[in-house]
């Protein structure tokens, strides 16, 4: 069932779908996604588990946030929807910038399993030809900014950086592209020590977005955590192996 509840101000969309008194489980898109993305997922739960499959804010049917969010605002709005709800001990699932939230609820709150797949949370590593880019991107909005003033300068920056960011970055509104470059930044390794419930990692071998690299160094902070990796999956190892994924999952949470 699709509902919609206010939070802070935030109109936040999402299914809920099985037996309140079922044992509920969270599930959060990655950037530039919507429920329907992690639709594969939700199936497996129904019937099993009361299922709350959410949009994120700034995707999907729910609005933007406010102002430019941290990885700490979209879990504090999170907290407050498992408050609301009423929900006791969820579980996570968290996809991608999903992940990234379910690594900061679950090292502080009471969670009781957390499936990262594809999970964001590690800081990339950046190449020289990364900050040439980026601090040569600063010079020319400076310079912009200068001849053209701010408003016809901010203006053009915008396009700019539409041209040459990612594509999550070029569909996103200005200020989830200034939230995105945000986000991005920062590094949740700090947090995953803290993390209490049994986690498992499920990886595609040749995600390029959050490769596997990611998934061995978790493993290696959050004390009680598994790795499951796909030959020949991408960031997406969810849709490119279903089945796979499927007889894991139901493994994890027996179901």
């Amino acid at each position: 069932m699709d509902k919609t509840i206010d939070i802070d101000g935030v109109s936040l969309h999402y299914r809920d779908s099985g037996e309140i008194d079922l044992r509920p489980v969270i599930i959060m898109h990655g950037w530039g996604c919507n429920v329907d993305t992690v639709a594969s997922i939700e199936n497996i739960f129904k019937g099993k588990m009361r299922v709350i499959n959410v949009d994120l804010p700034g995707h999907g049917k729910s609005s933007e946030p406010p102002s430019v969010w941290g990885v700490e605002d979209f879990t504090a709005m999170m907290e407050k929807f498992i408050t609301k709800l009423g929900l006791v001990s969820p579980s996570l699932v968290g996809h991608s910038f999903g992940g990234r939230i379910s690594i900061l609820l679950s090292s502080r709150g009471d969670i009781d399993k957390v499936l990262l797949v594809d999970s964001a949370g590690i800081k990339p590593k950046r190449s020289l030809s990364y900050y040439w880019k980026v601090y040569s991107f600063k010079a020319i909005k400076n310079t912009v900014l200068l001849l053209c003033g701010k408003k016809k300068g901010t203006e053009i920056v915008d396009k700019l950086r539409g041209k040459n960011g990612s594509a999550d970055y070029r569909n996103s509104s200005p200020r989830m592209r200034a939230i995105m470059s945000k986000c991005v930044n920062e590094d949740l390794k700090y947090a995953m020590p803290s993390i209490k419930a049994p986690v498992l990692l499920v990886w595609g071998e040749d995600d390029t977005a959050t490769p596997l690299s990611d998934a061995q160094t978790m493993k290696k902070l959050i004390p009680d955590a598994g790795l499951v990796s796909f030959p020949g999956c991408g960031h997406y190892s969810f849709l490119d192996n279903p089945f796979g994924f499927k007889a894991v999952v139901s493994s994890f949470f027996s179901i």
